[in-house]
């Protein structure tokens, strides 16, 4: 695995990794765009293991506000994600994206307008007809303000649905209780590290929605998955867009959650693979 920092038009700066460098003869990598409250380090596996697979590099990229990459700035909207897909599209001379979770809605959303070629997601956080709906942020932003993070950490999990069905059924008393437990190990800094940037991201897919039509725009190749034991939400979305998008593919990963991509179980391989390969 490489690694390098490469520069945004903007001035910013995005760390960037890539699996397979040294297969560049054999075709364009795919670029990997991260869900919230993790960091590029996440897809590690995922990564060697899907360019292993395909025979191409794979580029993952910390989004902005993780690892070296540039803070996310206050006024925060998708169309700095998409700037910044373009970006790494460009310095890699790749033209196939995967997203997954929020960057599942940030690919989805910049393939209407970047030349990419082949695009897939997988539990892409992308409202449509507001299929994607955050009351729970008033609560988080009481703890904040209180400065409660244990607590607002609790409200972000629950809300969210994405930790499994154990958590979102959890008490907050309970949630906020385990988060305290956690808070010193690694998986409870990187929480609290992007919590903020996480709930600016939903409110940033919140801002996009829009109804499904648009997205007739995408490429024609654009493949679609959704975990078996994913929050229901992710289904409803991806339902409406695979409606209109006629030459979409839509395929349900059968004992697959909303962190199947994470653990990288061979069929989404094999999947993906075959996808990107044609």
């Amino acid at each position: 695995m490489t690694r390098e920092n490469i520069k945004t038009p903007d001035g910013g700066t995005l760390e960037l990794y890539t699996t397979g460098a040294e297969l560049a003869s054999a075709g364009s990598g795919v670029v990997v765009v991260q869900a919230s409250m993790v960091t590029a380090a996440d897809y590690t596996r995922f990564a060697q293991k899907l360019s292993a697979s395909l025979g191409r590099p794979v580029h993952t990229f910390n989004r902005r506000g993780r690892g070296e990459s540039a803070p996310q700035p206050e006024d925060y909207t998708l169309d700095v994600d998409i700037r910044d897909l373009d970006t790494v599209m460009k310095h890699t001379s790749s033209t196939d994206v995967f997203g997954h979770s929020f960057g599942g809605a940030v690919a989805l959303h910049a393939a209407r307008t970047l030349p990419v070629e082949r695009l897939a997601v997988y539990d892409p956080a992308v409202s449509v007809n507001h299929s994607v709906k955050a009351d729970w942020i008033a609560e988080y932003e009481r703890a904040t303000a209180a400065g409660d993070d244990d607590r607002a950490l609790a409200v972000l999990v629950r809300g969210l649905e994405t930790g499994g069905a154990l958590s979102s059924r959890m008490p907050l008393s309970m949630l906020t209780l385990a988060n305290k437990l956690i808070a010193g190990t690694s998986i409870g800094k990187q929480h609290r590290d992007l919590m903020k940037t996480g709930v600016r991201e939903i409110k940033a897919i919140i801002a996009a929605d829009m109804p499904a039509e648009p997205f007739l725009a995408l490429p024609l190749e654009t493949l679609i998955i959704v975990g078996e034991k994913s929050p229901a939400y992710f289904g409803i979305a991806c339902g409406q867009i695979h409606d209109v998008l006629s030459g979409s593919s839509y395929t349900i990963l059968p004992g697959a959650g909303h962190d199947g991509v994470n653990r990288a179980p061979d069929k989404l391989i094999t999947e993906l693979s075959d996808f990107f390969a044609g």
